[in-house]
């Protein structure tokens, strides 16, 4: 047979495989890439001041989510006079914890109040953080304690209706059935000389041994199942040596399935184990910042109407407490969502509008469902994580957190794109509803008679935000003219990073217009 070069050889094993698949078998040939650090950040400090003529300046924040806040907190340490208009009745942006008596009213006229139980909650935007993000950083130098968050879980459970799946499987059965086929193929490609022309014999038998191992291979290379599966009966005591799951479902079976396309995502970068999430809610993040930078400098309810960029500084007019009002100030910080900045009048010219009416927004969804009992650990041993499906909810999500307690809420759909925009048309009524059919066909009739309460939001219907996230579009003219000053104007937000949907992005991005801002001043 031909032989192929590695490159062709891993393009391959990521067809058939995944990225997991591609990455674990790079691994086994010692061609894994390693890891960068977090880029070092110097904060302002008051001593930077000391020289004479220099003086921290006034600086205006538009929008209080998280890179507004950080902005505000990090010039802050510095002492700098600065002051948050945020056009929602709470900070945070898209950091936005729904609990029992949150009122949210969205832009269709839809008005829900949480009747979470005290001490239920659910996290209608960010939810997770990786261990190698700056936002734990900014967790440890707050005070925010966190936990770990199960963003994979081995007990969860995969349903692909479309595919013909009549019942859920285990993650932890689909994961043996599809990497014990794709290591099946491999040896079988390996052994027939398929790869003879780029491999050296010893490259092939440290593959073939990885390869036995990591499918749990059999004889002659043979995928035929094992306890990696699973088992219908644990093992236990005496003779009590555990039923494994019958022999896996065929090859063509599995692959029909398409439940091997959720297993990538363990490899890439932002979410591999192990996760975080803050004790108590998302929300203690922005808390916690609101608390540092001095609730008196955030003024809520303020909807922006007009920048206008001079020489000497910017002015900013603002409805606050039903009457127009202004603040001047040296610079400012627009840290508010593109497609909400593109509609206010300024003067900044025709490329930063164009620039902001070019980044895409997403449509995103949520909804918390809260029941009287914890039937996920009980009845089915799941203990966190998230269960995958191809129907509109996308994804069901178990909480990290209350274990062994009476009550919980499950996320019980995130879903994007099409099937958000389509959930969002209906009534937070209607939407409880129609997700808990969907969830009942994984789980049971007690997804319906457990049902305590629900909450949705639809973030692109969601007012002053509109959108789940604004998609970065890297490397363009857009994306470099925005991440440059513009006058006395710096945009900030994850939106400008490589880091999009994550609060990291909102951090790094803060940090980045921090330290261009206090440059500047200091050369003033």
């Amino acid at each position: 047979m031909r032989g192929i070069s590695r490159r062709d050889f891993l393009s391959a094993v990521g067809v058939a495989g995944g990225a997991g698949a591609m990455f674990a078998t790079m691994g086994a040939l010692g061609l894994a890439p390693t890891a960068m650090g977090t880029p070092n950040y110097q904060p302002p400090q008051p001593s930077d001041f000391r020289l004479p003529g220099r003086a921290a300046a006034k600086v205006v924040i538009l929008g209080g989510g998280i890179a507004g806040l950080a902005t505000a907190y990090e010039l802050g340490k510095a002492g700098y006079d600065c002051t948050v208009l945020e056009a929602r009745d709470i900070a945070g942006g898209r950091n936005f914890t729904v609990r029992g008596g949150t009122r949210q009213t969205d832009l269709d006229g839809h008005t829900q109040v949480g009747r979470f139980s005290e001490g239920q909650y659910m996290n209608a935007g960010p939810a997770r953080i990786a261990q190698w993000m700056v936002t734990l950083d900014y967790c440890r130098e707050l005070g925010v304690p966190i936990e770990p968050f199960a963003n994979q879980n081995a007990s969860a459970l995969i349903y692909n209706e479309k595919t013909g799946m009549t019942a859920p499987v285990r993650y932890r059965t689909a994961k043996a059935d599809v990497y014990g086929y794709v290591g099946e193929l491999l040896a079988k490609a390996t052994n027939q000389g398929a790869l003879d022309g780029e491999l050296t014999a010893a490259d092939k038998e440290r593959l073939l041994t990885f390869l036995d191992d990591w499918g749990a291979l059999g004889k002659d290379h043979r995928y035929t199942g094992s306890f990696r599966r699973g088992f219908s009966v644990d093992p236990g005591a005496a003779d009590q040596t555990g039923t494994v799951l019958g022999p896996p479902p065929s090859l063509s079976e599995v692959f029909a399935s398409n439940v091997g396309g959720y297993f990538s995502f363990e490899f890439d970068y932002e979410y591999a184990v192990q996760m975080f999430q803050p004790v108590g809610g998302m929300d203690r993040i922005p808390a916690a910042l609101v608390r540092a930078i001095g609730p008196d400098r955030i003024r809520t309810g303020c909807v922006v109407t007009a920048i206008t960029n001079r020489d000497d500084g910017v002015s900013v007019t603002y409805t606050g407490n039903g009457r127009p009002q202004k603040i001047d100030a040296d610079y400012c910080v627009s840290s508010m969502p593109p497609n909400i900045t593109a509609r206010i009048p300024h003067n900044l010219g025709a490329n930063v509008q164009a620039a902001l009416e070019h980044f895409p927004t997403a449509n995103v969804g949520k909804m918390g469902l809260e029941y009287r009992s914890r039937w996920w650990e009980t009845d089915y041993r799941i203990y966190g994580g998230i269960t995958e499906t191809d129907m509109d909810v996308q994804h069901i999500w178990y909480p990290s957190h209350g274990f062994h307690s009476r009550r919980g809420v499950l996320i019980g759909y995130y879903n994007v794109d099409l099937n958000a925009l389509a959930y969002s048309r209906l009534t937070p009524r209607e939407r409880e509803t129609q997700a808990v059919a969907r969830g009942a066909r994984i789980h049971g009739e007690k997804y319906r008679t457990e049902l305590d309460n629900s909450f949705s939001v639809a973030w692109h219907r969601m007012p002053h935000i509109e959108s789940g996230w604004s998609w970065g579009v890297f490397g363009s003219p857009e994306y470099t003219l925005l991440n440059q000053p513009q006058g006395r104007v710096y945009f900030a937000g994850d939106w400008l990073t490589w880091l999009v949907t994550w609060q990291a992005g909102a951090f790094d991005s803060a940090r980045r217009v921090v330290t261009e801002l206090h440059q500047r001043v200091l050369k003033s």
